[in-house]
């Protein structure tokens, strides 16, 4: 993702996600494990973009990988340097401009790519990720294609944890563009509750242009509905993609 001028996910907001948010990674790392088994039998590097507080990372390295987790959240950095021990680095990585390593597969879920600021940005993030796949290897995304905003109308919704509550408000102010508004409350070591708010602008894409973009790289790409057998939301889509040995 970007850093914009308030940065996503501050602290409170990255601790309410990490504490009550974590059913995606958990729904998706099966699917993802079964694609990254080739890589794993020949001890590739997975480099893994939009990490968050870690959820899939530990799935990852508790299987065997060999991972490079990286997200543009200083906060979601601190959380998954606690949650993911035994991963080779943890770093800061904010697309689509600053340099991406090589590495066996590329893997991120949360659809960290919407997070920039229109689709050139995009396509340039695709673009660049897929330039550092090596020969063999996978990438295994999520992104929010248009069919987003037909599902996701206007409205508001809460959650609430122990120590924590979110209220979000969501709002489409154009058909390529999806808006949260956000108020988080976490309770304090003396028991009373702090206040944040963040506004999270989400650019949606037509997904199904990426497999003919990314082919120009020599990435063969598929986009459907899950990694495996999970049920993501109607509109989130995955994006596999294989290159030749």
């Amino acid at each position: 993702m970007t850093t914009p001028s308030v940065p996503y996910y501050r602290d409170d907001l990255a601790l309410v996600h990490h504490r009550g948010f974590g059913f995606h990674a958990e729904a998706c790392a099966p699917g993802i494990l079964t694609l990254l088994e080739p890589i794993r039998e020949r001890n590739g590097l997975v480099l893994e973009i939009g990490c968050g507080s870690g959820l899939l990372t530990e799935s990852l390295v508790n299987a065997g990988h060999r991972v490079v987790a990286t997200d543009a959240s200083s906060a979601m950095l601190r959380l998954a340097r606690e949650v993911a021990t035994g991963v080779e680095e943890i770093r800061k990585l904010t697309l689509p401009d600053d340099p991406v390593p090589d590495a066996d597969a590329v893997v991120g879920i949360g659809h960290a790519l919407n997070y920039l600021p229109d689709a050139g940005a995009v396509d340039r993030a695709l673009l660049a990720l897929t330039r550092a796949i090596l020969p063999g290897g996978v990438l295994a995304i999520d992104v929010c294609d248009l069919e987003w905003a037909a599902t996701h109308t206007d409205g508001s919704l809460g959650r609430v944890g122990d120590d924590w509550a979110i209220i979000s408000r969501f709002s489409l102010p154009s058909p390529d563009r999806y808006v949260r508004d956000m108020t988080t409350f976490v309770r304090t070591a003396d028991g009373s509750w702090r206040r944040d708010d963040e506004r999270h602008d989400n650019v949606l894409v037509d997904t199904s242009n990426i497999p003919s973009l990314l082919a120009t790289e020599g990435l063969r790409v598929e986009v459907g509905a899950s990694f495996g057998g999970e049920k993501l939301p109607t509109g989130l889509r995955t994006v596999i993609g294989r290159r030749r040995a």
